[in-house]
C-alpha cells in the first residue's frame, strides 16, 4: 500500500500549500482571516490542483486497489469451486 500513503501524503502537503498560500494573501490585504473560509478555499484549491497535479499517483492507486480486488475476487471463486466440489 506504498501508494496509498504516498498518494496521501501528497494531498496532505498539497492543501497545507494551498492553505499557506490563502492565508498569505489573506494577510497581504491586511485583513483578519477567517480560518473557516480559509480552510475551505484551501480544500477546494487543493481538491482541483490535485485532480490535475496528482494525476499518475491516483492511477498508481487505483491500479493497486484493482489488482487486490481481483486477488480477492480469484481466491473466493476457489474457495466457492472447492466447496462445489466438496458437496
Amino acid at each position: 500500500m506504498k501508494e496509498f500513503w504516498i498518494y496521501t501524503l501528497l494531498r496532505i502537503v498539497q492543501f497545507l500549500g494551498s492553505l499557506g498560500i490563502v492565508v498569505g494573501i489573506w494577510r497581504l490585504a491586511d485583513e483578519e482571516v477567517p480560518i473557516f473560509w480559509a480552510v475551505v478555499i484551501a480544500f477546494v484549491m487543493s481538491g482541483l490542483g490535485s485532480y490535475f497535479l496528482l494525476n499518475r499517483q491516483r492511477e498508481a492507486l487505483a491500479q493497486r486497489v484493482d489488482q487486490r480486488a481481483q486477488r480477492m475476487t480469484s481466491k473466493l471463486e476457489e474457495m466457492r469451486a472447492k466447496e462445489d466440489e466438496e458437496a
